[in-house]
């Protein structure tokens, strides 16, 4: 399952955020449900019942959207859904001890605990980039963030979805033409908190990183790739991010 940005349900719960940020609560709130009137299949009902549990005032409605949102998300099965449970368990449970539920909330603590060990995305995995490399190269932390140039890395990143690893190559620094290479990591790897858990729930884009090497395996040539004013408007989104890059 690859995440949609253009998916009307997605739309929706993007306004709803856009709302959020204009300090228009009950506005975002509206679209979070419109949302979930909407949403047809499960993962878009996941991700509306997630926005909807957070406007609600009540304990017990807020644990009844979760809960839905839980469920749904186990019928899904999916690596960009199951990066979502240790957060989703973990704010269960903090509803159950605001209802004074001792044995349910510490059950909900021990699931989202059991949940957070490392990613279980197969792959394959790709990684972006202008740098000309050979198979069986090893890519290392230690480089430069191709977003804040002073910041030296210390993960390697990369996703599961070529086309998110065909807009790293374009956004990356240097000259040469953009490169996206199938890659193995050679040691175990995380979510990207940068990205997971932040706008939507869980790690839709499927961006992990490592702090041991990726070794190159191969290289793909077709992708999506992004037009020109498409990359000016990332480049500006990036350029006007304030936020820290957690590393």
């Amino acid at each position: 399952m690859e995440f949609n940005p253009n998916n009307n349900v997605v739309k929706l719960c993007l306004q709803g955020m856009g709302m959020e940020e204009k300090g228009q609560p009950e506005e975002a709130s509206k679209l979070f449900l419109q949302a979930w009137n909407e949403a047809t299949y499960d993962f878009e009902k996941f991700i509306s019942a997630h926005y909807v549990a957070r406007y609600q005032k009540n304990i017990g409605d807020k644990l009844k959207w979760l809960e839905t949102a839980l469920q749904v998300a186990l019928k899904i099965n999916d690596d960009t859904v199951k990066s979502a449970l240790p957060s989703l368990y973990s704010n269960i449970a903090k509803c159950y001890k605001d209802l004074s539920d001792p044995d349910q909330a510490r059950k909900n603590y021990e699931l989202a605990t059991s949940f957070q060990d490392k990613p279980s995305d197969k792959g394959p995995f790709y990684h972006g980039t202008k740098a000309d490399l050979q198979v069986d190269d090893l890519l290392t932390a230690g480089g430069s963030s191709n977003y804040k140039l002073d910041l030296k890395m210390n993960h390697i990143y990369f996703t599961a979805l070529v086309n998110g690893a065909g807009l790293a190559a374009a956004l990356a620094q240097g000259d040469n033409r953009e490169r996206v290479y199938i890659v193995e990591p050679t040691g175990g790897f995380e979510n990207d908190p940068n990205v997971t858990d932040k706008k939507f729930p869980g790690n839709p884009t499927r961006s992990y990183r490592s702090q041991a090497p990726l070794k190159i395996v191969g290289e793909v040539t077709d992708w999506v790739k992004q037009t020109p004013e498409e990359l000016q408007k990332w480049r500006k989104k990036l350029a006007d991010n304030k936020g820290e890059i957690i590393n």
